[in-house]
């Protein structure tokens, strides 16, 4: 418990963070450098329950304060986080702080791509099964939104990001799950090599006893950086692989009774992109005590989150995809994967990546037209334009009107960015929201 608290940034996170150190009744100051309607909304409810909160903030605030909990947005090597640190003040993320309060066994997932896909998923199998869950993290409330509740839990899945990992330090979940590294974030972390040891610090705490399940591929490489005693368990596409996935169905050998079988065939998940992560969940979930015939059952009522490949129409047999949520190359070529036919993509934004050809042998492969908006659009066309034919649209009606006016039956119009929203939208989500409107306005 701490007397003084000071807590960077007036989000969710924040917001959480601030809740849950008031009702342990910590004297707690709240700062963050914007202003405007809604924070200043969240700022009146903090007020009421005792907090003190300036916005437009030039500065750390004079004072000593026991612990400083930073939100994920604001980055580890930012101005306020270097004074705080030269007073000598501790800084902790707000999934560390959730975590040093919360007394349930915690399933942490974390990856580059398929995190909040995977945690729903974990979630309703779990609550299937009748085990008392709480999603947190990145999709769902934080995690100090969850403690403050107190309830008793059998369970509580944690979507967990790098930002999150970088002021952590004695988090550990009993379940670990690193999905895939790839490409992202890298104009904050610095190297891929920081951003995938950022992942593998998720372990460092873990002892034995405790599970930590890993792409295949990645495994050696993983435990090399981990400092935990924990199990391992591995999944991917290849006969090594603890779990496997193969034709729609996730293998796995089980002691006296032979290699079994989960069946995802005729489900969302019956493909490369998507079956490494049930693969992976499967993996975990049988830890979990979840049998096979549940797993499948959720699998075939599962409804795809808002964003992340969401069908929002169908017209004259062209499907229209909403997939926002894909904010770097990877993810984009992960999309396009994922549509079994040809596809118009809608992609550009504000980039992450500066190498760009690392995805044309999927445009190439799968991509019927290019049709780019955004700040990236021209150096999209001059990486891509001359193995894929790209149109610049320069905003998101105009790619759609462009994309349904060349759609034939069969195809699929996936707006799968790329690339983050700032240049033109609030986040992903407005970005998503504005390509549902337009396709709906469509004649």
């Amino acid at each position: 418990m701490y007397n003084t608290a000071l807590v960077m940034g007036l989000g969710v996170s924040g917001v959480a963070a601030a809740e849950l150190l008031l009702s342990e009744r910590s004297q707690v100051t709240v700062i963050d450098a914007a202003d405007n309607l809604g924070l200043r909304k969240e700022a009146a409810k903090l007020r009421k329950k005792g907090a003190h909160v300036i916005l437009a903030a030039h500065s750390v605030p004079e004072g000593v304060f026991d612990v400083c909990i930073v939100s994920p947005g604001i980055r580890s090597d930012s101005d306020w986080v270097r004074v705080v640190e030269k007073r000598g003040i501790e800084v902790l993320s707000e999934l560390e702080l959730g975590a040093t309060r919360c007394a349930c066994p915690m399933l942490a997932i974390t990856g580059s791509k398929g995190k909040s896909t995977m945690v729903k998923f974990c979630g309703d199998a779990l609550a299937l099964a009748g085990k008392r869950v709480e999603i947190a993290g990145n999709y769902g409330p934080p995690l100090c939104g969850v403690v403050i509740k107190k309830r008793t839990l059998d369970w509580v899945v944690v979507e967990v990001s790098s930002f999150q990992l970088e002021r952590v330090k004695s988090f550990r979940p009993v379940v670990g799950v690193l999905l895939n590294v790839q490409p992202d974030h890298l104009d904050r972390h610095g190297s891929m090599a920081a951003y995938v040891g950022m992942k593998a610090g998720m372990f460092n705490r873990m002892i034995r006893g405790d599970l930590g399940v890993v792409l295949d591929e990645n495994l050696s490489l993983i435990k090399k950086l981990s400092k935990g005693a924990n199990r391992w368990l591995s999944f991917g596409l290849s006969d090594n692989a603890d779990y496997q996935y193969q034709d729609g169905k996730v293998f796995f050998k089980t002691v006296g009774r032979g290699r079994k079988a989960v069946d995802f065939r005729g489900t969302i998940f019956a493909n490369e992109v998507l079956g490494l992560m049930t693969a992976a969940a499967v993996a975990v979930l049988r830890v979990c005590g979840v049998g096979a015939q549940l797993i499948e059952k959720v699998a075939r009522k599962y409804k795809p989150l808002p964003h992340r490949m969401q069908i929002v129409a169908r017209k004259k047999g062209v499907a229209f995809i909403n997939d926002s949520k894909a904010t770097n190359l990877a993810a984009l070529a992960a999309g396009i994967k994922m549509c079994n036919g040809p596809v118009r993509l809608i992609a550009g934004g504000l980039l992450k990546e500066s190498k760009l050809n690392f995805v044309k042998k999927t445009l190439v492969n799968r991509v019927a037209r290019a049709y780019l908006i955004g700040k990236a659009a021209k150096q999209m066309e001059n990486e891509w334009g001359r193995s894929v034919s790209c149109v610049q649209c320069g905003n998101i009606k105009t790619a759609i009107k462009s994309a349904w006016s060349d759609a034939k039956s069969g195809d699929f119009v996936l707006l799968s960015p790329g690339c983050a929203s700032f240049d033109q939208f609030e986040d992903f989500e407005d970005r998503g929201r504005q390509f549902t409107r337009a396709v709906k306005l469509l004649k």
